[in-house]
């Protein structure tokens, strides 16, 4: 009988261990689209804070992207040196830039596409080494429609960084294209509500005075964004994966929220 227990409660304690989740890390390198931002800058969001609502409790988000920075800024400031000391084996490393790698007019952020190319390298080989699983994300879309259709955003650096991820075999998420045609399905004046675009009147936190942004996403921007994202990452099937949730309510809800609730 005792022995009969003993095996009754080793066997529970395996099939509880079976069915419990394991911990795991998002990790986020990118620029201001992906960011999180602080109260007193809304309605600006990033996709990377609400990519928190796509995910499974049992994974964390660590959002790293912070504005204004290209490959090379990135790189050169040390913040993949700091993702390198941590990223563990498991792990999932986002990788999205462009946006101010084609900033020519900044040298300190401008990214020629060779050194582009090279960058992504870099940071595919800090994943290799820490034994986590990166992904390519292609550029995410700018509103920018000419005679009611929406273009391409940063295409060059969005074609570097799919022939990267050929040459590599690394999962890609094609957020440029993606991206395009939600807001081109959205439509000219429509699409502005992914956007900054308020007037005085909105009385908003950080534009007091309004704004015309047609690059960084408003709240329902951002959730919209993150849902691309989760089902791009949902169809690479990396260990993460399962634990990803698509076309949540939280996500395509048509109404702010007032902040980065999943509620």
């Amino acid at each position: 009988m005792r022995y009969s227990l003993a095996v009754a409660l080793a066997l529970t304690s395996t099939v509880q261990a079976a069915s419990t989740p394991p911990p795991m890390r998002i990790v986020v390198a990118g620029d201001s689209t992906a960011q999180d931002y602080k109260a007193d800058r809304y309605p600006q969001s990033g996709w990377g804070t609400m990519l928190r609502c796509a995910v499974a409790d049992n994974v964390t988000i660590d959002n790293r992207a912070i504005g204004g920075r290209s490959t090379n800024s990135f790189i050169r400031e040390g913040r993949l040196d700091k993702i390198a000391a941590d990223l563990k084996k498991g792990d999932t490393l986002l990788i999205q830039f462009g946006h101010n790698d084609a900033s020519i007019d900044k040298p300190e952020r401008y990214t020629t596409i060779p050194q582009y190319e090279a960058n992504l390298r870099r940071f595919l080989d800090v994943a290799k080494k820490a034994g986590a699983k990166p992904v390519i994300i292609t550029p995410v879309a700018r509103r920018d429609f000419r005679d009611g259709v929406e273009q391409p955003s940063f295409p060059t650096y969005a074609d570097a960084a799919r022939r990267v991820a050929r040459a590599t075999h690394t999962p890609l998420i094609d957020l440029g294209a993606s991206s395009q045609a939600l807001v081109q399905a959205a439509g000219p004046d429509s699409a502005k509500a992914y956007y900054l675009h308020l007037d005085a009147s909105a009385n908003a936190p950080g534009f007091p005075k309004g704004v015309a942004d047609d690059t960084h996403f408003s709240e329902l921007g951002a959730r919209r964004i993150a849902d691309l994202v989760a089902i791009g990452l949902k169809d690479t099937r990396l260990p993460v994966a399962k634990y990803v949730r698509v076309r949540t309510p939280a996500l395509t809800r048509a109404t702010p929220a007032g902040g980065p609730t999943c509620g």
